[in-house]
């Protein structure tokens, strides 16, 4: 603690909380609107929690398991950290109270925004976007305050290594790293299930009321449009706000761990390097908040005003954070200052491409979704196949720009020397903390998507004119931007946070081979190095980790399969509960001929009961996949095949996250953009087309895609917490 920018974190994370609950308080302020919209916003935010209330029933359950069996391991066999089960718990009760407050917020904020609509765009903007900052600033207040209370435990009670403080700082890091497994298992529940809940609703919704029925997306004669709307907040409110709550702290940790390893032999610019990306994360939480007052517009704003609105908050956010990290480093007088800096401001960039990259793939103001739109005139089929090719194609730039943003960052923080791993390693790490530094105003744009969306259904369903109707799909339509822009931004910063966990991994080996009382590495050539002191291509010396071992090739791929059976799994989950709520909604139709005529009001209460079960039932297997996989891989194939299996899902993870993801975008704008006015409009065969695309899509999109950013971080950092099991029980 002798190191004084470390306590911008806490106050940083102070502040964030106050702001938070400052915006929380100026959404309840405003007005609710008329009887029957705070009828409608009670009917989605009661399902809301009710899903949430049983999600929380099922993750207690298997959180109480895996809590007993790590004790075992850390306390009667001694293969763990001890420190592993209450940091577990904690990572997973801090994420998923991060949720809870969005999901609190987000259900309350669309009646509000749907109430200002009626007589001002400008205070529509303001009420969603603020109420989306408390779930931004939540996130980045709860898991930077945890960050920083683990690491004052840590320092104080790890008691001092004979090896030297230089070690014991590798502990300290490697220790609160674990707080991150927590984090990660709740993230999958909330991704995956959020997931599945939601798409199993809007293809229900889709494929009988507007395929079917013939009437409009938000009618209340559907059944499923309440679930519908529940699962806008399930999926991308508590869903992202978890995956990124993840990544977020994953991010950090990894960072101070390299930054351990990387000076473990001077502890006074260990100390410096471990402290800047905490540093860093809390200069951002206050850049953040400045650039969600910044977020503004005037009455009668054009679609592009919209986006220039918040464009002008995230950028100013990004500009001020570079400046401010050059001068924080400066202070801090880290080495290498000027190339650490630029391993950040290579993390901003490269988060800015792969932003702008997904926006191109998916926004109906490009050629890749007008020409889907075009696509349709043929039939689903011609939809179908450009959609798949416009994914396949949009995963060139998110590669590219990740590819060389890794190595820019690497080049930067070595000093431009490819064989300092370490150093280069903590640059990658500093990236990812570079580009989520923002975090709070960027996830307060992804936020406001379903606010601004569930301000437009309940419009919808209230039955306001036109002029209301225009305001909110304004709204709508920035939203679902904001969402593809999101979605590719959260695919970027878990490729970089992967890379560098996996990384961290090497760490955690080192610190398991000294208790298990391996102090010395013997290499190639009868060549030995000091366990505490070898380098990061010295252990894979000593675990042959090239591609010429068969236990990383083959760790390799099935790694990649991983990435590909999870896909499938959580794929085939949306449709077998899709099923479920086709089949209630017809049957609804069929038994009760009122709905469809207005007389009589349709049972929404037993379509989200539908989706709740089917989510619950079907997001264990998945998750369990993702947990599994790393120990099973550790104890049969050892180290090397651990990290052919990281490697193996992160490079098929992220791409076939980035083709699922924009794919699926890329087919919701088509029909958009179908529905607006061209290509013969709503009604017309290229429109029918368009939404059975988007139905085919909403399972990339929402649940795969998302889904596969946690398979990779959480393989990692399981494989993290495993590595006292793989080191002492591996067959080879």
């Amino acid at each position: 603690m002798n190191e004084p920018v470390f306590w911008i974190a806490p106050i940083a994370a102070l502040l964030a909380m106050i702001y938070a609950r400052k915006f929380f308080k100026e959404m309840l302020r405003q007005d609710q609107g008329t009887a029957l919209m705070q009828e409608i916003g009670d009917h989605v935010r009661h399902g809301a929690m009710a899903y949430l209330r049983q999600q929380y029933k099922i993750m207690f359950l298997v959180f109480a398991l895996l809590t007993v069996v790590f004790g075992v391991l850390a306390y009667y066999y001694q293969v763990q950290n001890p420190w592993l089960p209450f940091t577990f718990v904690f990572g997973g009760f801090f994420s998923a109270l991060a949720g809870y407050f969005g999901m609190q917020t987000a259900t309350r904020a669309s009646t509000r925004t749907a109430a200002a609509a009626r007589t001002s765009l400008p205070e529509a903007l303001k009420i969603a976007f603020r109420s989306g900052a408390v779930m931004g600033l939540v996130v980045v207040g709860l898991g930077l305050g945890n960050i920083v209370v683990w690491f004052i435990l840590a320092d104080l009670l790890i008691p001092h290594s004979a090896a030297g403080e230089g070690v014991r700082m590798v502990l300290v890091t490697t220790t609160i790293l674990t707080f991150g497994v927590g984090a990660s298992m709740q993230a999958m529940f909330a991704r995956v299930g959020g997931g599945i809940f939601t798409k199993a609703a809007d293809v229900g919704a889709d494929l009988v009321g507007k395929v079917e029925s013939g009437i409009p997306e938000d009618d209340p004669r559907n059944p499923a449009v309440i679930a519908d709307n529940v699962g806008d907040n399930v999926g991308d409110v508590a869903g992202m706000g978890a995956d990124l709550f993840e990544s977020y702290c994953g991010s950090i940790l990894a960072a101070s761990a390299l930054g351990a390893a990387a000076y473990v032999l001077d502890p006074a610019l260990q100390m410096k390097a471990v402290v800047a990306p905490i540093a860093i994360a809390g200069i951002g939480i206050l850049l953040s908040i400045v650039g969600v007052y910044m977020v503004k517009t005037k009455e009668g704003a054009t679609q592009k005003d919209l986006l220039g609105s918040l464009s002008r908050g995230i950028n100013a956010s990004a500009l001020m954070i570079i400046v401010a990290s050059a001068g924080l480093l400066l202070l801090l007088g880290i080495p290498n200052v000027w190339g650490i800096w630029g391993a950040v401001v290579t993390g901003l960039v490269t988060g800015i491409i792969v932003g702008r990259s997904t926006e191109y793939s998916t926004s109906p103001s490009y050629g890749p979704t007008r020409l889907i739109a075009a696509q349709a005139e043929g039939g689903p089929a011609t939809l179908i196949i450009a959609g798949v090719g416009v994914g396949m194609l949009s995963t060139a730039i998110p590669v590219l720009a990740v590819g060389t943003g890794t190595m820019l960052a690497f080049l930067f923080a070595s000093g431009f020397d490819l064989t300092q791993m370490n150093q280069g390693l903590y640059g990658v790490a500093i990236a990812a903390v570079g580009m989520l530094s923002t975090l709070g105003i960027t996830l307060a744009s992804d936020a406001y998507g379903p606010i601004a969306d569930n301000a437009g259904g309940n419009a919808e369903m209230s039955g306001l004119g036109a002029e209301v109707r225009a305001r909110t799909d304004a709204l709508d339509s920035l939203g679902n931007t904001t969402a593809a822009t999101g979605k590719g931004f959260a695919i970027g910063s878990a490729a970089l946070t992967a890379l560098a966990l996996i990384a961290s991994y090497i760490e955690v080996i080192r610190i398991e081979l000294v208790n298990a009382g391996q102090t010395v590495l013997t290499l190639g050539n009868d060549a030995t190095v000091e366990t505490a002191r070898a380098t990061l291509t010295d252990f894979m010396t000593f675990f042959n980790v090239t591609l010429l071992n068969p236990t990383v090739l083959v760790g390799l791929l099935i790694g990649s399969m991983v990435a590909f059976v999870f896909s499938g799994l959580t794929v085939q989950a949306v449709g077998r509960a899709a099923i479920m709520m086709v089949e209630e909604v017809r049957r609804q139709f069929r038994e009760d001929p009122g709905i469809l005529q207005g007389t009589s009001q349709p049972d929404y209460e037993r379509c989200v009961a539908i989706s709740t079960v089917g989510a619950q039932r079907e997001m264990v297997l998945p998750a369990l996949l993702a947990v599994i996989a790393p120990v099973v891989v550790g104890l049969l194939l050892g180290v090397a095949g651990v990290i052919g299996l990281l490697m193996g899902g992160l490079a098929s993870g992220f791409v076939l996250a980035v083709f699922l993801s924009n794919a699926g975008g890329a087919w919701d704008n088509a029909k958009k953009y179908i529905e607006s006015g061209y290509h013969g409009g709503k009604n017309s065969r290229a429109h029918r087309a368009s939404v059975i695309g988007d139905t085919v899509g909403d399972p990339f999109k929402d649940t795969s895609g998302p889904s596969l950013n946690i398979l990779v971080k959480l393989m990692s950092i399981m494989a993290i917490v495993m590595a006292g099991v793989t080191v002492t029980y591996s067959l080879l």
